[in-house]
């Protein structure tokens, strides 16, 4: 038997690994996902992250790139419900949550819920509909439930929002306030496709759509949050990440001092809680059972660049969330990808147990004192020479 064949057989006599089994699935998933899209990799990868860290994600990106596709697919391949909300100056709440109707027959009110009672919503262009809608999706992300007339109904589980913005245009549009950004798990930006990915997509649009298949259901996404729970993470992972935060705030404590004036408020503890949430999601993705450093920093931008407040100065010389990160991970080292705290502490001997007396403490009291040689003769050598 050769070492290849050895090895082979010692991996199926292992037993099966359940960070190995969702990670399989997760996988497959995402497969399944790619068979519609072409790139977007960083996208998928943190679509599955804030869905398995029951977050929500905040899309930015111009016209055109697949945004609607990309979560109209993820709920086919996950089993869930879709529904897709275009925001326009004139919603109003009940628009979104639902409201009451008469039923002249009975003379009583039903209630119809509205499109945001899904699994995976849709928010195209949210930052053109007024604030008090806004408002009323942003309660539905936060509570997972919608209050009609007094009744509450919550909405199915897992619960997925996917707000879109269109940085080009300004006019006719209300921006998210600051506290409400930050109540989204992260924040994406999209870019165009390269040119061999664009070619894929123009010839893939002339074949036939292609029939996606279910990979994983509700209730195997609501498992995987469980095992996101028991993910570990280590003490000084905590600290890089709060660190990272605590740089956004404090620049002058970290040697920022050319970046501090471009950042007005930093990252709300929010960051750190949303970014060592996201880094066990992303860990158990990558079939993981821990934390490693780079975990938090290939999620830092996505997850802390709508957190930062950026100054009057900073928007005048064109410098954006982004350049102030890019700082700060520079700044701020990556602690060691080892766990200090992985093994568990030793048991130590039992109650009662006596300990000998140290072996060497015999051994030095039983040695003989050494001998004591007679002095030197002095001169005897000079005298032989």
């Amino acid at each position: 038997m050769t070492t290849e064949e050895r090895r082979l057989h010692a991996l199926e006599q292992q037993e099966p690994d359940a960070s190995r089994e969702t990670h399989a699935a997760l996988e497959s998933a995402l497969f399944e996902v790619k068979r519609v899209i072409v790139g977007q990799e960083g996208m998928l990868e943190r679509l599955l992250v804030a869905l398995l860290a029951g977050g929500h994600v905040l899309l930015e990106g111009v016209p055109g790139l697949a945004k609607t596709l990309t979560i109209k697919t993820v709920a086919d391949v996950l089993g869930g419900s879709f529904k897709r909300l275009q925001f326009t100056p004139d919603l109003v709440p009940a628009d979104l949550v639902g409201t009451r109707v008469l039923r002249p027959d009975s003379g009583t009110f039903d209630v119809e819920l509205g499109p945001v009672v899904c699994n995976f919503l849709l928010a195209d262009e949210i930052n053109r509909a007024p604030a008090k809608v806004q408002s009323a999706l942003l309660e539905v992300m936060e509570e997972h439930q919608v209050t009609i007339a007094g009744q509450t109904f919550p909405v199915p589980e897992p619960y997925l929002v996917l707000a879109t913005q269109n940085p080009i245009e300004s006019e006719g549009t209300y921006p998210l306030p600051e506290a409400q950004t930050d109540r989204f798990l992260m924040k994406i930006l999209i870019d165009y496709p390269t040119a061999a990915e664009e070619t894929t997509v123009v010839g893939r649009s002339l074949e036939p759509p292609v029939d996606v298949v279910e990979r994983l259901t509700g209730d195997d996404l609501l498992r995987f949050r469980h095992e996101v729970d028991e993910v570990y993470v280590d003490g000084g992972i905590v600290a890089h990440a709060v660190q990272l935060a605590d740089a956004t705030r404090n620049p002058h404590a970290y040697g920022l001092g050319d970046v501090a004036g471009y950042v007005d408020y930093g990252a709300s503890p929010r960051g750190p809680i949303g970014l060592i949430q996201s880094a066990r999601a992303l860990a158990l993705l990558r079939g993981r059972r821990h934390v490693l450093s780079s975990d938090v920093r290939d999620l830092a931008h996505d997850v802390l660049r709508h957190r930062l407040v950026l100054s009057y100065d900073a928007l005048s010389e064109g410098v954006n969330a982004d350049h102030v990160l890019n700082r700060v991970m520079e700044a701020v080292p990556s602690p060691d990808s080892a766990p200090v705290h992985s093994m568990p502490a030793p048991s130590g001997p039992p109650a009662g147990y006596d300990y000998p007396p140290p072996q060497q403490h015999q051994q030095h009291q039983q040695q003989p004192a050494p001998a004591e040689y007679p002095p030197p003769v002095h001169g005897q050598g000079g005298t032989a020479a």
